[in-house]
């Protein structure tokens, strides 16, 4: 299933993605993986979500393709192609936090997404609406964005009692 979705994504990419400038969404593309990262190393002991899948062997090779090639694609989509004007852009916002929950919810419903510790669909619901608002606040202002996600993180960290003993 991830291996279908990232091809997807890519196509998309491919289509839609603004790649003559991707240079300058590099540092997004970056931010959105780093966070990913962290999420996977911080709470490798007591993660909220799992990957499963058919083709790929591991929660881990699923996350470093959907890294790789979805993140990026959404970025060189979502914020290379933001609309202007308020009420686009809230159009634009919600069409993708739609898409990303669709594919969550079919990925639930046939098991290649497992939710542990707490999370549930509606965690991951407000975690959406929050990665798309911060992707484009990255874009323009990279260090509000990080304090707003440092934030967040230490946030949830608090809701979900991680402990740093538990940390790897």
């Amino acid at each position: 299933m991830y291996i279908l979705s990232n091809i997807l994504y890519i196509a998309a990419a491919y289509k839609w993605g603004d790649w003559k400038n991707w240079k300058q969404y590099y540092p997004t593309i970056l931010f959105f993986i780093i966070g990913d990262f962290l999420y996977n190393f911080l709470l490798y002991e007591k993660s909220m979500w799992l990957f499963h899948d058919i083709v790929l062997p591991n929660h881990t090779l699923i996350t470093i393709f959907t890294m790789v090639l979805s993140y990026t694609a959404t970025v060189l989509i979502y914020v290379g192609r933001r609309p202007e004007g308020r009420g686009k852009r809230s159009l634009w916002f919600l069409l993708w936090v739609g898409i990303y929950l669709l594919v969550e919810y079919v990925n639930s419903i046939f098991g290649f997404i497992t939710y542990h510790n707490g999370w549930n669909f509606w965690w991951s619901a407000m975690f959406t609406l929050l990665i798309f608002f911060i992707l484009p606040v990255h874009h323009k202002r990279p260090l509000l964005a990080w304090f707003i996600s440092i934030l967040f993180i230490v946030t949830l960290l608090s809701i979900f009692d991680v402990k740093l003993s538990e940390l790897k």
